[in-house]
């Protein structure tokens, strides 16, 4: 069947545009870029970034893998030029269990990529001189050790001058909260350490059953903290003058592991979780557990749900699972999803 005479145009434009810039890459003599599909990486084949597609982009390594990461929002007011800075904390997931850190990290100098021609200039400036000169990033870490692998790591939004708490789960089954306050400071000074401190957590909670991964702090609500496990359980930690109240009756309507757990950005009591139960599930914290389940979304996706997020202006959540699919869901008419996106091809 043909198209629509306007959609063949359509199309034909497309292509004759596409044959230009080729055209054009070819006379500069410069290989004409490709768009990247999902598809097995031939031997031999590298992918490298487009970098007009990027504000910034810089790399770092930490001394091991890390499989979460948080930023922190710091207070230095709205950046307006270039350099920036930025404050990190990542969890390792070391080979060796006793070897697992937080990082608290500070990147600074952070610029734009430059053109290819100045890059190459600054290169070879680089290597005449012998030196560096001056415009590349630095990266400073401060590490607290930790027992156990992290499974996840979020920084609490509320800072202060005295403390900057961050959450960790540990493979071990506990979640830890940990005052960063000593290590923002220490990486403002010249002197870097490489040794890892040895410090106990401001406050451990061991009540889970089983690790998990699910874990969020509440923006409208300071100090308060909702974690899941993989046996379903999720809890609430309500703030004290000097430590939390984990509740002990747990919201535990999800038939399995939760996998992740978003506060509402406008309302003070209400929460998001997604499982390997294929469901989306919205809660109200005001309510008994067992009846706090106010909005239940089953096989929301064809296999298991990892991570969603909530709009924060319109009352829309949006969600992904193994199934490599994402969905839009609109709260109002929550019985189907309002759009869904599949360009992934696995998990």
């Amino acid at each position: 069947m043909m198209g629509e005479p306007g959609e063949e145009m359509e199309e034909e434009k497309e292509l004759q545009e596409e044959q230009e810039e080729a055209e054009e890459s070819k006379d500069d003599g410069k290989q004409p870029l490709k768009t990247f599909l999902p598809k097995d990486i031939e031997p031999g084949e590298e992918l490298t970034p487009d970098m007009s597609a990027y504000e910034m982009l810089h790399t770092f390594r930490t001394r091991a893998s890390c499989l979460s990461f948080d930023v922190l929002h710091d207070r230095l007011g709205s950046r307006t030029g270039y350099p920036v800075s930025a404050y990190l904390v990542a969890g390792t997931q070391a080979q060796q269990g006793k070897k697992n850190s937080l990082i608290v990290m500070k990147a600074s100098n952070l610029n734009p990529p430059k053109p290819e021609d100045e890059e190459e200039k600054s290169d070879a400036e680089e290597d005449e001189d012998g030196e560096e000169t001056g415009d590349k990033e630095v990266l400073k870490t401060a590490e607290i050790y930790h027992a156990g692998a992290v499974n996840r790591v979020r920084i609490c939004p509320h800072v202060s001058d005295a403390r900057t708490f961050v959450a960790s789960w540990s493979d071990k089954g506990k979640v830890h909260i940990w005052d960063i306050a000593p290590q923002l400071t220490a990486l403002e000074t010249e002197q870097e350490s490489n040794d890892v401190q040895k410090i106990k957590p401001f406050y451990t909670f061991g009540g889970h059953v089983e690790e998990g991964y699910a874990m969020d702090w509440s923006r409208t609500r300071q100090g308060y903290l909702l974690t899941g496990d993989c046996t379903r359980h999720i809890h609430l930690w309500t703030p004290r003058e000097s430590d939390w109240l984990v509740s002990q009756q747990t919201f535990s309507s999800h038939g399995s592991s939760v996998e992740d757990i978003q506060w509402s950005p406008n309302e003070d009591h209400v929460f998001s979780s997604c499982s390997t139960d294929k469901s989306i599930r919205v809660w109200d914290d005001r309510a008994p557990a067992h009846k706090a389940c106010m909005i239940t979304v089953p096989n929301a996706h064809d296999s298991d749900v990892n991570v969603l997020n909530w709009n924060r202006s319109e009352p829309f959540l949006v969600s992904g699972g193994d199934d490599g699919v994402i969905k839009i869901w609109d709260l109002r008419k929550i019985e189907s999803h309002a759009a869904l996106f599949k360009h992934h091809t696995g998990r």
